[in-house]
């Protein structure tokens, strides 16, 4: 008995006929538009990946400087 996968599911459930063709072996024609939608999805990823880097950053900075403001107000009276 062959194990089905839950992304072929997926698939199956997205287009019966392109998982069809999948599970013959058929290429698909537009492997252009696949290759430049990967392209999408990695520069997106490391767009995400730097502004989360940015915002981890922020906020170390942003608490290091409450931590710096409650050493001088501490040490002023």
């Amino acid at each position: 008995m062959p194990i089905i996968r839950a992304s072929e599911i997926g698939s199956y459930l997205y287009c019966r006929r392109a998982w069809g063709y999948r599970k013959q072996g058929v290429e698909s024609e537009n492997q252009v538009e696949l290759a430049a939608g990967t392209e999408l999805h990695h520069q997106h990823g490391r767009t995400v990946l730097t502004s989360s880097l940015s915002r981890a950053f922020g906020l170390l900075l942003f608490l290091a400087a409450i931590v710096l403001l409650v050493t001088y107000c501490t040490g002023q009276s």
